[in-house]
């Protein structure tokens, strides 16, 4: 699990601990990711990481541990969850992009984005990014 880069301040990081481990018990949620707002920094990782892979990251670590090497396996996991991370990054800040073309006096709140498997839920902030995946609930 990633360590905290660039620690929030101490009141701060406690608010953010408070709303993970909140976040965390709500049913379906499978694991969430906090971004540095500014250079897409993993600050922070919670519940099932593997949850925050790509898929190409998931078929290495897979393919890894067929052939038993764990520090590939874990090596790949890692950077799973760093590409993970850029995605989101890039995604939000291509949303923002988009919003600023539409109107130069709104910002971007929230983003949603669903799938037949899963939901993201991303709220970029002034300082973070809090990427949140869960099982999509039933339509």
């Amino acid at each position: 699990m990633p360590t905290m880069v660039g620690s929030p301040t101490a009141n701060g990081h406690d608010a953010l601990d408070e709303k993970l481990g909140r976040l965390s018990k709500k049913p379906g949620v499978k694991a969430s990711i906090v971004l540095d707002r500014f250079n897409g920094a993993i600050l922070k990782t919670s519940g099932d990481v593997s949850a925050l892979r790509t898929a190409k990251a998931r078929d290495a670590a897979t393919a890894a541990s067929f052939s038993n090497e764990a520090p590939v396996a874990e090596e790949s996991e890692s950077k799973g969850v760093e590409d993970f991370a850029a995605v989101i990054w890039n995604f939000v800040n291509t949303s923002g992009q988009l919003v600023q073309e539409v109107d130069t006096e709104d910002e971007l709140r929230l983003l949603r984005l669903r799938t037949k498997k899963q939901e993201i839920v991303i709220v970029p902030d002034s300082k973070y990014i809090l990427a949140v995946v869960h099982d999509t609930p039933p339509a």
